[in-house]
């Protein structure tokens, strides 16, 4: 379910009131006011791969200069 607000004094406030149990996991997506497009993410590839950045575990040690060969197979002459 979807619902709309607005942030008054750092505070969401629904424009409908809503009961949502304790521990009820949300989203926040930022909408412009005037076309109520959705605007876009601005944290950086870093920031959005957070969670997974150094978890690969036994890769080769050339694993990231030679990424193609290991996906694709040797380059075909």
């Amino acid at each position: 379910m979807v619902y709309s607000g607005h942030v008054r004094d750092g505070v969401i406030v629904l424009d409908v009131p809503v009961v949502l149990p304790d521990g009820a996991a949300v989203s926040v997506e930022l909408v412009d006011a005037a076309s109520g497009e959705t605007q876009p993410d601005e944290s950086t590839l870093l920031q959005r791969l957070q969670s997974v950045v150094g978890t690969a575990r036994n890769l080769p040690e050339d694993a990231a200069s030679n990424l193609d060969a290991y996906l694709y197979g040797p380059p075909q002459s």
